[in-house]
This record gives C-alpha cells, sequence and structure tokens, in this order.
C-alpha cells in the first residue's frame, strides 16, 4: 500500500484535510495515516529515549497511542501543523511513561529488600536519581515548549525578547493587555483576523474594550505574544502569564 501520503498527493489534498475526514469518521483512512507515520513516530520517541526504537517497543506503542490522540484533537484553527502538535505530544506522553515506569521500579526494588536500612539506603537513592530525571526532562520540556512558541512568534516578525521588552511597566497595563489577548481568542471573528492575517485587529478591539487606540497600539506586540501562548499547548508559558497578572 502507498499509503495516505499518494493519496494526499495525488488528490492534493492537505494533511489537516485528511484529519479533517479522520475526525468526521474515516476509520480507513485513520489506519492508513497512522501508519504512514510510523518513521516519524519512531524518530519522536528516539529522540526522548536517546536510542533506537523498535515497534515492539512500549514506548514505541505509546507514540502511536499519543499520535492517535493528536489527530483526534487536532484543530487547525490553533495556528500550527499537524506535526508541530503531534510531535509535542508524543513526546510528553512517552515522558510520562518513561517517570511511571522508574516510579514503578522503585517500589520494586523497595520491597524485594528485606534489611530496613538497606531498604532506606536504596530508596533515598533511587528518588533521588528520579527527581533528578524528572528535573532534566522537564528543562527539555521547557526548552522545547520555548523554541515551538518563538517558531509562532516569527509567523508574526515578532522574536521570544518582544514578549519581556514590550511588557508592560505597570501591572494594571500587563492585566489590560492580557485581557485583551483573552478576549481576542474567545472572540472567532478577531482570533481568524489575528492568524489569518497575522496582525492585530486594533479597529474592531478598539470597539469592545475601554481602551484608547493608542494604548492598544503602544502594548501590541505584547498583546499578540499573550494570545499566541493562550491559544497554544504552552503549560510553562501559561504559568508567565499568571505572574504577570498575580504580579
Amino acid at each position: 500500500m502507498l499509503g495516505v501520503l499518494f493519496t494526499a498527493f495525488k488528490k492534493k489534498r492537505s494533511l489537516e484535510e485528511t484529519v479533517l475526514k479522520i475526525q468526521q469518521g474515516d476509520i480507513s483512512l485513520r489506519n492508513d495515516t497512522i501508519e504512514s507515520f510510523k518513521p516519524f513516530i519512531a524518530k519522536t520517541v528516539s529522540s526522548v529515549c536517546k536510542r533506537y526504537i523498535y515497534e515492539s517497543d512500549d514506548e514505541f506503542s505509546i507514540g502511536m497511542i499519543a499520535f492517535n490522540e493528536a489527530i483526534e484533537k487536532y484543530s487547525p484553527e490553533k495556528g500550527r501543523s499537524l506535526l508541530a502538535f503531534a510531535e509535542t505530544l508524543v513526546k510528553r506522553r512517552v515522558i510520562d511513561y518513561l517517570r511511571s515506569q522508574s516510579k514503578q521500579k522503585e517500589v520494586v526494588l523497595d520491597l524485594s529488600l528485606n534489611d530496613d536500612n538497606d531498604q532506606s539506603h536504596i530508596y533515598i537513592d533511587n528518588e533521588n536519581s528520579i527527581n533528578e530525571y524528572e528535573k532534566q526532562k522537564e528543562s527539555e520540556r521547557r526548552k522545547e515548549e520555548i523554541q515551538l512558541y518563538i517558531s509562532h512568534l516569527q509567523d508574526f516578525g515578532l522574536s521570544f525578547e518582544d514578549l519581556v521588552e514590550n511588557s508592560p511597566k505597570h501591572a494594571d497595563a500587563r492585566k489590560g493587555a492580557i485581557m485583551i489577548a483573552k478576549l481576542l481568542m474567545e472572540d472567532d471573528e478577531l482570533k481568524e483576523i489575528l492568524f489569518a492575517k497575522k496582525r492585530l485587529p486594533v479597529k474592531q478591539l478598539e470597539g469592545k474594550v475601554e481602551l484608547s487606540r493608542k494604548t492598544i497600539e503602544r502594548n501590541r506586540k505584547y498583546i499578540i505574544a499573550v494570545a499566541i501562548i493562550i491559544n497554544g499547548d504552552f503549560l510553562y508559558l501559561n504559568d508567565y502569564i499568571k505572574g504577570a497578572i498575580d504580579g
């Protein structure tokens, strides 16, 4: 079977359109799509496990399930490609699986020992090892999230530094800008303008908020940067927004 890639090319159908048909119930197309993207899944899982991945590995199965989940949850309105979304989801699911396996090994090792002192020593060593592993993986996830975020910012001609440099100095101003970004993401028409035309719909916003056009323009970069965070699957950067509101 040549798979869904040939079909997509022949019918000039994009991957996103293929996913829409799958979400509408095309099971055969779902199976073909997952089959054709096995190399992508294996590569993504391998990047987390730091070793070659075989289809018989449990981690590969986790990756397959996560890829299928990505197909189910994908929405083009999020402003990013299916593969970018799938890569993030596969990595997170595999990391969660590895973390759960590490904790299970800790319990098994602890129960297999008879001497109380040895149990305590091994438990502490293993717990420290797991904590270090989790810190390392969390750091990697943060870096991956920031890289993904930077790619979205570049679509608007912005940089990560713009989020910092253009952050309103006063807490009230920050909260106001964040509220505008939230309003922007809750309004389908304004959201469409932002992501389709890659510009802030200042005129439309002016009629919906109690802020002047000048104020909106002054915070344009910051509002767009925050809107991208709200619209995307950015767990850590969402904490930044909470901190900006609280601060």
